[in-house]
């Protein structure tokens, strides 16, 4: 008999405790144990909306960083072909210039030999070949500007188009 009313004892103190955690379960959340799904449904609803939009966030940087990358190659291209024209267009002048030199002096020389009252050939062939070649050059910048400008012009007529 001792048992059993050892047994009892252990039952009741064991159910105080359940209703005890209960009460307290009840208090800290406001619900009660049939609860807890709806309260878990929620969480999992929170958790679904967070993961995507987690994955719209993660696809709008992709396609961002896409762009970017392309934007960035484009503008790489661009350059490219701008620096290229720019060291085209720096070597044209630097021939330019070259020839003017020379030209102003064919031209010195001839003024010389007009003062003298000789008349050289040489001095004149010189100074018509140089004004010649200056000539060839001035064209030749001319089209390296021309090429320029139509580079520019081709995306923009190809938008159009």
């Amino acid at each position: 008999m001792s048992d059993i009313t050892e047994l009892e004892r252990r039952i009741s103190a064991a159910l105080e405790r359940i209703g005890t955690g209960l009460d307290l379960l009840g208090q800290g959340t406001g619900a009660t144990p049939g609860d807890d799904d709806g309260e878990l449904t929620a969480l999992r609803d929170a958790l679904d909306a967070e993961r995507t939009a987690n994955a719209q966030l993660t696809e709008r940087v992709r396609a961002i960083r896409e762009k970017q990358e392309t934007m960035v190659e484009a503008l790489e291209k661009k350059v490219g072909r701008l620096t290229e024209q720019l060291n085209a267009a720096g070597l044209e002048l630097q021939r330019q210039k070259q020839l003017n030199t020379q030209l102003t002096d064919a031209n010195r020389a001839l003024s010389e030999a007009a003062q003298e009252g000789v008349a050289e050939p040489h001095l004149i062939n010189r100074s018509m070949m140089t004004e010649l070649e200056a000539l060839r050059v001035a064209r030749a910048a001319e089209m390296a500007e021309m090429e320029e400008i139509l580079s520019e012009l081709k995306p923009l007529i190809g938008e159009v188009a």
